[in-house]
Formats: C-alpha cells, structure tokens, sequence
C-alpha cells in the first residue's frame, strides 16, 4: 500500500473525515528506540518485532523485505510504515542514512492498532508532510557518534515529534488514496463510532453508561460488554482518558485549571485536580507550567 504526491485520491465523506480527525487526535506513543542509523551496501537492518515503527530514508536507498510482498525500493525521502504484526526487514542499497523509530501505542490509543495497515509506504513524504518531514533529520540519536548531552525535557519533545510524524504518516497515507473506503468508519463498529464520536465533541457532558448506550442504541449491559470487547477498556475509563487529552490540549494553550475544570463539566477544581493526577501523574498547574505552548 503506497502512497504518492501524484496519487488519485479516493473519494472521502465527512463521515471518514471526522473518523479520521478522531483516529490522529487519539494517536499517543511511548518511544522504545529511536536511532539515526548509518548503514553500508547490502548491511540488514531489521526492527523490532511487535514494535509499531517509521523508518525515513534521509540519505541513499533501503530495498524492503516485508512478507506477502515483494522486494521494493525506499528512496530519499521516503517512510515506511510497519504495524509490527508481520515480520519485515530492510537492506541498504548502498550507503544510506536512516531514521528508526521504534514505538509502542500507549494505553489511551492500543486499540488504534487494529485500523493500521500491517506496512504502508508514503513517496515524497516531505512534499506531503512538510513540516512533519522538517523534523526527522533531528529526530533520534547518532548510533556512530557520542550521544550529545541531555536536556531536561528531552522526553518529552521527542516523543511529541514522533507522535507528530506517525500522525502525518497516517493522514498521508489515508488521504492520498491509499486507505481502504470509508476506513477508519468501515473497519469500526458504526454504532460504537457513534458513541465515540458523541464522546470527542462534547467531553464535558455527564457521560453515565445508560446516556451512552443510548447514543449507541444499545441497551446498557450490551454497550458495557461490547465497549470494553472493542476498546479494552470501560466507558468511564475511555471518558476520562478523553478529558484528560483535552485538558493536557487546553493547559498547553494557555488555559487556566479553573477554566479547564470547568469546560469538562468537573464539580469542582479539586475534583478535576486529583482525576488529572491519578491519570497523568502530576497536577494540572504543575504539567501546564511545563508544557505550555509545546505542541506544535
């Protein structure tokens, strides 16, 4: 499944757009190597088995060996996509540089592994994702040279750089043709995506089980079973995860506890204080003070 600049798109319906827009404002990721890689003529380099990774040619050419399919090209300035639940190994052409990363979905966005692909390639990844593209060569440490001193917060940027480049890896490989139709919605429960849906454009409502299970016309003990079947979670659970998103999104643009407390529908700034903390691991005022304006 590849994708290109030049590619015929597929037609799209608001409907996919706004499950899209869902899927990438869910995408989470805990880093587990992410490496700048020098590699010589015919030299293997083969990722981590169940690891969810980008690998982006920034000099030379990779050959793919991926299973199913047959052996391909990656050229400068293309990236490879692999969902880690097939096997797959590259090999240098000539000498090449490349990034590798290496990730894991966190808790909050497991579930999103089952819409990827099992491998995706994007051509002309920078001409589709500029700024994305922008930030690879920056991205991962020198395996041949001495590791450059740590910062504080080096966490933390680098794993929001590499949310920011898996996120564009899948808006260009969905939008540029490439994606099944109707995917996200087609491979999700439309029932279940009607509740999620209703969840992500108003987190702040009183979201009990039973208001759930009606958006979803379902009964309450049917919604709970198949809920947590699809999302290995409870309602309560993916209701939370989802304030708490919002409310690290509305701390880093600027907005005060109080105003955030308020917009997720929290009793009061206490309240919201100690679900922020159990979830996040900090408070409110203390992550806001170090995270502000970070996005990018």
């Amino acid at each position: 499944m590849e994708s290109t600049a030049a590619a015929l798109r597929a037609p799209r319906t608001d409907a996919d757009d706004d499950a899209l827009e869902r899927l990438l404002a869910s995408v989470d990721v805990r880093i587990r190597r992410q490496r700048r890689l020098r590699l010589d003529r015919e030299e293997l380099l083969a990722p981590d088995p169940g690891a969810l990774t980008f690998a982006y040619v920034l000099e030379g050419e990779l050959e793919t060996h991926l299973a199913g399919e047959e052996p391909g090209r990656l050229p400068a300035g293309d990236i490879l996509l692999l969902s880690g639940r097939s096997r797959g190994a590259l090999s240098a052409s000539g000498a090449t540089t490349v990034l590798l990363s290496e990730l894991d979905l966190a808790e909050d966005a497991a579930h999103l592994l089952a819409l990827l692909p099992d491998h995706a390639v994007v051509r002309s990844f920078a001409d589709l994702e500029p700024a994305a593209a922008a930030m690879l060569p920056h991205m991962g440490y020198d395996a041949h040279a001495a590791e450059l001193a740590k910062r504080g917060g080096d966490f933390v940027v680098c794993r929001m750089m590499a949310v920011t480049v898996l996120v564009s890896v899948i808006r260009a490989w969905a939008a540029n043709g490439c994606a099944p139709a109707g995917w996200p919605t087609a491979s999700a429960d439309p029932f279940l995506d009607r509740v999620v849906a209703a969840i992500h454009a108003d987190p702040g409502r009183e979201w009990t089980v039973e208001a759930l299970a009606a958006v979803g016309a379902m009964s309450r003990s049917a919604f709970a079973e198949r809920f947590r079947t699809r999302f290995g979670r409870s309602p309560a659970g993916y209701v939370t995860a989802v304030r708490m998103r919002a409310a690290q999104d509305m701390l880093s643009r600027g907005s005060g506890v109080s105003a955030v407390s308020r917009e997720l529908g929290y009793a009061s700034d206490e309240g919201f204080s100690r679900a922020f903390r159990r979830s996040v691991g900090t408070t409110p005022s203390v992550w806001r003070s170090t995270h502000r304006f970070a996005t990018v």
